[in-house]
Formats: structure tokens, C-alpha cells, sequence
């Protein structure tokens, strides 16, 4: 029959030897001091005698202390989360009536001094029915228990039994009371709440593409870390070789993000920006106007650059003669000719062609060596493709190309770009993105972000990009295609995570379509994935927000919380700032983080209230404290972010602060959705038609 979730009112020190809270709490005791057992084993390990050299006693040393971290028990996190009975031992043959199993659910692999496990990892196989098992189908589970804590501590516990058909299916508490639990600090992992749906993607295999879309709250960030973690669990090896990556849209949302993988013991996963990606060397200090950044993004760029880096190609017209003692070895104009346009042909990088011209025309002078009785060997092609002879042709038919200078070039020379934009860009277009003055270095232009993308596109046709073996990417939708070309440079031969909303997508060169996106990106195999249950944002808040999604995403369908607690909402009359920070005020009587979002123009004033009215404040990204749990945020910085209490302020602001209404609702979208417990909106200007 079903049991409750238990509070028990006895101390743990104190409890009786049957009872089931006393019992976890023991086995939680005894698990913890394996771990430390597990730590301390690794700590006391001597690799003075086990290395043939520094350089393998460097790799071991670093291994070891990565091992160390992982095995830290962090006080306030659980060391498990659920427990599973199985009826009959996993692998085992049902119809020999095998006995059961227990397994306990958590964050990282704990065993004894036996090797006998104490805690399961929630990414091995056996734990799959901790998120998947249900009353239709209990995948052979006896038992689900759920664990409540409270600063580390087993306080209640709730029993589903699976396989017993007089229990009826119900909602848990405990799982409604993790979900909803107030958020302090950064985002922490989701692993005792991973839905069905959720795990399925996130248990996906690692040689496809994943492309996510979710609304706000429906767990995609969470999905996508928890997807990398179960990643580098089953395939650790191939992933330690080749690398992965998470991508963010900014530094504010890396730090939110980043205790995440640590806290589930992955250590080596690298986060960074696309503009991060694309720092080739060149300093970032301009900006474009919208249609400029529009053209640069378009992937008809590619084309224009690839066109300008191989018009530096030229076909012989005179033959190269080589000479070695006494002997003259000539290889006509026309062989060379041939030798050239294979390479043209084979459609391989610039600069790879460029490396292996000189020595096709040493093969060529070999040929004529054999034919005449000799028997040269590689170092004799090695010394002719070294001839200055063959040097000066290399040089003359096929020069470097510096990827910085070739774009300077394409947005400073008016003449250049339309030879080779043409039938490409329009002459609008075209003026559109050349620069109005000269510049004359690359360091001394004022390269944007938009410039940058198009150099690092350069260099890959110059030298291929190192390809990581996956990379997550986040928020997605506000990508070019040229940056969607960017990221996928960096996963040619390995797997993607996409994920992002289609609705907030608040740049002008938004995503349309995921199918687009994935074709950018070089995955047009991705499988696409829709989460549409909202677990975040509570069902009032999400509600009210979605009356913009006709304006932003006709066709994309609304997010259904299913949150039991429809949370705290309310749209204010606020004549001046001093109403704002009243509502803040009120907010932050409640646990938990509060975030005051405003159009970036108001910012500085609402600042300047808040410190006015003694009200200490974080910038978004910053980690509270119990001292400070108020986050002042520009709109455009609060994507992916979220805190307990949200005051909004001013939504006419926010849309008039976007370039055009479309970009500005969306950017009020986002905005309306970073809420967990409770949103206040308080406005003097009238509201958007739209929410009205």
C-alpha cells in the first residue's frame, strides 16, 4: 500500500533500530564515510616509482588531483537522492525467481572497502528506473523511494510501490517540493528530478545530434549539462581524447551555470561564448548597426569568403626548372597547370593545398629522375620540393592568405567585394557592410563581433578547425548562421546538443527554424525534441506570458506548468522608482533570490534607488548571499538566468528598448519568464497591448 512522505519528529541519535528514517540515515552515515575512505585511498597513492618521466608524472599528478575533487562530499548536497527494489537481481533470468536487489540513487559511484557498491551513480543503467519506472510500466521495480533533506540531513522520505496493483498512481510530494524549492546561488543539478521525457534525451547516444526546443522552464539548460555528465560517464575514454564543450551567450550565464557539472564530479568540461570561440587574434572594439550585423551573419558570407581566398590561386603560365648537380630537371607549364587544378579539385583547405603543391611538383621531377635511370628516394622529394626554384612558383601561384587581412580587405575595398559578391550580395547589401572610412592595420579597425566570425570562417578555409568530440550549445536561437557555422567548425566529427526557445530569440537574425539551424550547423541528421511541461515558472506567471506568443512564435505551442502551487503574480501601478523598490522590499520578506529586470536604459537609475534605500544589489551571473539576494538585471542580459521572485519593471520599456517591436516582445517574453515562486509588474507607462 502507499506510504506518505514521512517528517519524523524523533532525533536521528535517538530513533528505534526499525524505524526506516533511522535506518537511511545510518546507510547516508556509513556511505559518507566510504567516500571519504575512497578519497583518502586516492590522496595516500605514491606515483613517485610508476612514471618513466616528468612529463607522464606531470599527467598522473593532475589526474589524481582531479580524482581528489571528484570525490569531495559536499555537506549541503545529498549524497543520494532515492533508493530502488528490485524484484528480481537486474540481468538475472525472472523465471528462476532470482532474489531482488537494493540500490541507492545519487550523485557519483560510492563501494566499501569490498568494492561492494553503497550508491549508484543516476547515470549508470541500473538506475534508469529511478526516471522512467511508473505504475503501467515498473520496469521490474518493487520499490521507488524518494529521500527529503534539509542542509545534507534525511528529514522525510516517500514510498511508491511499482508493482503492487492496489497502490494507485500519484503525484510526489517530495519530487513538488524539490522542483520548487527556493533558488539561492547558482543553478544547481536536477538529477533527483530529471523527468521522463528529460531523461530520455538525456541518456541519448553520443553519435547523434540533439536539438531541444523548450520553453521557458521546462529544463533544457539542465538537460543539456546533465546530458554532457551522462556522456562522460559511457564514453569517458573517447571524450577525454577529443574534448567537450559548453557554449553560452554570455559570461553572466556561464557563471550561473558553471557548479553544475562539478557538483556531479565532471570537472574537465570547457565553457565559453561564441565570441570566445571566434578571438582569433584580433580585439573586438566596434559594433554594427543591426542591418550590417544581419548581412555579416548571413551564410551567404561563406560563399563571398571563399571565393576571395582562392582568387589568390593563379595558374601557371611558365615552367619551373630544377636544378640538381649537373643535371636540369624542367616540369612544363601545362603539367604544372594539371597539378593545380587537381588540388582546386579535390576542394581540400587553403592551406593544405598550399602544403602539398611543392611536393606534387617534386613528385613530378622524381618521375623524370626514375625515367632516366635514377632511384631517388623521399629525402631527394623532400630536397627538390625545398628547391628556391619550386619555392618561387609555390609562392607565385599559390601565396598565403592571412585570414584578418583578407576580410579587412573584403570591408574596406569596395571593388574587391563586389568581384567577389557578385551574384551573392546586391550593391545595397555590399554597401551595407563596407566600411565609410579607411583603416589602415588590422589592429588599428575596429573589428565587431560579427567581423570576427567572418575571420574565423577564413582561417577554417585556410587550416581546419579542431574538432571537439561534443559541444553543448545553449540559447541557441539567438545565433547567425554564420555563428551557427562557428560552433559546428568545432564539432565536424563529433555530436551537438542544441537547445534553445525559438520565441526568445531577441537578436535580429533570430533563429526561424531548428531545421535551418541544424543545417548551419552541419547536423542536418539532429533529431528535434520538444519539451512543453513547465516546471519552473508557475502556472499564473507562465499564463500571463504566453499572451505574447501569437506576437513572437505564431504556431509554437505554450508551456503547461505543472506546478501544484500556481505561485504569486500581480501587475502594479508604480508612478515613480520608489514603488519598485517597495515591491522589492516586499519580495525579499520571502526565502530565497529576488530579481529586479529592467530595460537596460533604466538600469542605472533603479541602481541608484535601490542604494538610496540601503538595498545591497548583485550584477546578474554574481552569487547571493544571506546578506544579499537581490539581483538587479538589464533585459538583456536576463536570458537563462532565474530567481525565486522577479519585480519586473516597466514592460513598454523593455520592447521599446529593442530595435523593432517583433525583437522587443520577445525580449518582454523573457523577461516575464525568469520567475520561480512569484512575479510582480510594475509600470507608470500603459503596458503592451499585447499583455493587455
Amino acid at each position: 500500500m502507499s506510504t506518505p512522505a514521512h517528517d519524523p519528529l524523533t532525533d536521528p541519535l535517538t530513533a528505534p533500530a526499525d524505524d526506516p528514517l533511522s535506518r537511511e540515515r545510518s546507510h547516508l552515515a556509513s556511505s559518507r564515510s566510504a567516500l571519504r575512505a575512497m578519497r583518502e585511498d586516492v590522496e595516500s597513492l605514491d606515483i613517485s616509482n610508476v612514471t618513466a618521466n616528468w612529463v607522464n608524472a606531470e599527467v598522473l599528478a593532475r589526474q589524481i588531483d582531479e580524482r581528489i575533487k571528484a570525490l569531495a562530499d559536499l555537506s549541503d548536497t545529498p549524497l543520494f537522492f532515492g533508493r530502488l527494489d528490485y524484484l528480481h537481481a537486474p540481468g538475472a533470468d525472472q523465471a528462476e525467481g532470482a532474489d531482488g536487489e537494493r540500490f541507492y540513487i545519487g550523485r557519483r559511484h560510492v563501494h566499501d572497502h569490498d568494492g561492494d557498491p553503497m550508491v549508484i551513480d543516476w547515470r549508470a543503467p541500473v538506475s534508469q528506473p529511478f526516471y522512467r519506472a511508473s505504475k503501467k510500466d515498473p520496469m521490474d521495480i518493487a520499490l521507488r523511494r524518494r529521500f527529503g533533506y534539509t542542509r545534507g540531513d534525511i528529514t522525510a522520505y516517500e514510498d511508491e510501490h511499482l508493482s503492487d496493483p492496489a497502490e494507485a498512481a500519484r503525484t510526489s510530494k517530495l519530487l513538488q517540493q524539490e522542483i520548487e524549492r527556493p533558488r539561492v546561488g547558482p543553478m544547481r543539478d536536477i538529477v533527483a528530478t530529471i523527468q521522463p521525457e528529460q531523461d530520455e534525451i538525456v541518456r541519448s547516444g553520443l553519435g547523434g545530434t540533439v536539438c531541444v526546443q523548450g520553453g521557458p522552464g521546462t529544463g533544457k539548460t539542465a538537460v543539456g549539462l546533465h546530458r554532457v555528465a551522462y556522456l562522460l560517464y559511457a564514453h569517458r575514454e573517447r571524450l577525454a581524447r577529443t574534448g567537450t564543450l559548453v557554449i553560452g551567450p554570455n559570461r553572466s550565464f556561464l557563471h550561473y551555470i558553471e557548479q553544475v557539472l562539478p557538483a556531479l564530479g565532471e570537472l574537465t568540461v570547457q565553457q565559453a561564448t561564441v565570441d570566445d570561440l571566434v578571438a582569433t587574434g584580433v580585439e573586438v572594439r566596434g559594433a554594427d548597426d543591426a542591418p550590417a550585423a544581419v548581412i555579416k551573419g548571413d551564410a551567404r558570407m561563406a560563399e563571398v569568403l571563399r571565393r576571395a581566398v582562392y582568387s589568390h590561386v593563379s595558374l601557371p603560365t611558365e615552367p619551373v626548372v630544377v636544378v640538381r648537380g649537373s643535371r636540369r630537371w624542367r616540369v612544363p607549364a601545362y603539367e604544372l597547370e594539371a597539378i593545380v587544378r587537381e588540388l582546386l579539385d579535390r576542394d581540400i583547405r587553403y592551406g593544405a593545398a598550399r602544403e602539398a603543391l611543392p611536393q606534387r611538383i617534386a613528385h613530378a621531377v622524381l618521375v623524370q629522375m626514375e625515367r632516366s635511370g635514377e632511384a631517388p628516394d623521399d629525402r631527394v622529394q623532400d630536397s627538390v620540393a625545398r628547391n628556391a626554384a619550386v619555392k618561387a612558383v609555390v609562392k607565385q601561384v599559390w601565396p598565403p592568405v592571412d585570414p584578418a587581412k583578407l576580410v579587412l580587405r573584403l570591408l574596406t575595398d569596395a571593388d574587391f567585394l563586389a568581384e567577389h559578391a557578385a551574384g551573392i550580395l546586391d550593391e545595397d547589401e555590399q554597401k551595407t557592410i563596407v566600411w565609410a572610412k579607411p583603416v589602415r592595420s588590422v589592429k588599428s579597425a575596429k573589428w565587431s563581433a560579427a567581423d570576427a566570425v567572418l575571420i574565423d570562417e577564413t582561417t577554417d578555409l585556410v587550416q581546419r578547425t579542431h574538432s571537439l568530440g561534443h559541444v553543448v550549445l545553449d540559447e541557441a536561437q539567438d545565433l547567425s548562421p554564420m555563428q551557427y557555422r562557428a560552433v559546428g567548425r568545432r564539432c565536424t566529427t563529433g555530436s551537438a546538443t542544441v537547445l534553445g526557445d525559438l520565441a526568445q530569440g531577441t537578436t535580429p537574425w533570430a533563429t526561424r527554424s531548428w531545421d535551418e539551424a541544424l543545417a548551419h550547423l552541419g547536423k542536418t541528421d539532429g533529431v528535434i525534441e520538444e519539451l512543453t511541461a513547465g516546471f519552473r515558472v508557475p502556472t499564473d506567471v507562465i499564463t500571463y506570458a504566453s499572451r505574447l506568443l501569437p506576437h513572437i512564435a505564431p504556431g509554437l505551442a505554450p508551456v503547461a506548468s505543472v506546478r501544484e502551487n500556481p505561485g504569486f503574480f500581480e501587475v502594479r501601478t508604480a508612478e515613480d522608482t520608489a514603488e519598485v523598490i517597495a515591491a522589492c522590499e516586499e519580495l525579499l520578506r520571502n526565502e530565497g533570490s529576488t530579481g529586479l529586470i529592467a530595460a537596460d536604459a533604466r538600469v542605472p537609475a533603479l541602481a541608484e534607488a535601490l542604494t538610496a534605500a540601503g538595498i545591497g544589489y548583485l550584477a546578474p551571473g554574481e552569487e547571493t548571499t544571506a546578506e544579499t539576494r537581490l539581483t538587479l538585471v538589464p533585459a538583456s542580459l536576463a536570458k537563462g538566468l532565474e530567481y525565486d521572485y522577479v519585480v519586473l519593471d516597466e514592460p513598454r520599456a523593455v520592447v521599446d528598448g529593442e530595435p523593432d517591436e517583433r525583437t522587443g516582445l520577445r525580449r518582454l517574453y523573457v523577461s516575464l519568464t525568469r520567475a520561480v515562486s512569484g512575479l510582480i509588474v510594475t509600470h507608470a507607462a500603459p503596458l503592451p497591448p499585447q499583455l493587455v
